[in-house]
Formats: structure tokens, sequence, C-alpha cells
């Protein structure tokens, strides 16, 4: 049985602020971004940026591709929270979005409308599930990170 001391989940820490430190990256680059998207073994995250006339609705569609060896939890609530615009320049047309099942992943329909012109960077969360081999089951939180654009 391997135990955990306090002194170990401390180093632990300071190696991650380490490597971030190494890397040249802060929470402000988009290789973070990027390392944060990536952090679940069962998905790869696709969301492109979207473009509308202000005051328009849109539609983001964000896809999780499911990798070689698992499978959605389907039977789980997999959706995507937390929505929110950096500037307040982007309004949703709801709070929490629910993911379709799609072959060979999950898609989110997110309605979204730019208020102002310009680029506008959005955030959120997919929380998700998967299922890989017969026995190893997961729910995962997974950034969303994208553009609106507000065209005039």
């Amino acid at each position: 049985m391997m135990q955990h001391s306090r002194a170990g989940s401390m180093l632990v820490r300071f190696s991650a602020f380490t490597l971030i430190g190494a890397l040249g990256t802060s929470p402000a680059s988009p290789g973070f971004e990027q390392a944060q998207a990536d952090q679940s073994p069962a998905y790869v995250v696709e969301v492109p940026d979207v473009s509308a006339k202000v005051g328009e609705p849109a539609v983001l569609h964000a896809t999780l591709r499911i990798r070689e060896g698992y499978r959605v939890l389907e039977s789980y609530n997999n959706r995507a929270i937390e929505l929110s615009s950096f500037d307040d320049g982007v309004a949703f047309e709801r709070p929490v979005v629910r993911g379709t099942i799609q072959e060979g992943g999950l898609d989110f329909a997110i309605g979204v409308r730019p208020t102002k012109p310009g680029r506008h960077p959005i955030n959120g969360y997919f929380r998700v599930g998967y299922i890989h081999g017969t026995d190893e089951l997961a729910m995962v939180s997974l950034r969303l990170i994208a553009n609106v654009n507000g065209t005039e």
C-alpha cells in the first residue's frame, strides 16, 4: 500500500507550477488553454470560432470526438456549462447545453448572439462521461474555449 504524505502532495503541486513556468506558458496563453482542453484520454475537443452580425443569433457547434477504445457514457447528463464571455460581448441562448450523441462522439449546439462588434473570447466547461473497457467509468470536466466574432 502506498502512503501519501503532505510533503509529497506539496511537491507535486510545486512540480506542476515548475513545469508551467519552464514551458513559458501562462494561464492566458494559447498553449495553456490547449493543454487544459486535452486533459481527457477519451475525448478530442473541437471548438471552431463563429461569426454573426451584432444582435443576430448563431450556433457554435462544439464536438467532442471519442478516441479509439472508449465509448460515450450515454446515460450521463453530458453537457456544456458555465458559459461566459470575457468582455460581456456575447449572450448565450441557454446557460446549460446538453450534448447529443453523434457517430464518433458528442455534439453541442451552443446558441450565441454577439452583443457588440469585434472578437469576443468565450469559455465554459464540458461535463461528460466515458466508458473504457469493461470496468472503467469516468466523468470529466473539459474546458470550452472559443471566439465569437460580432460583425456590423
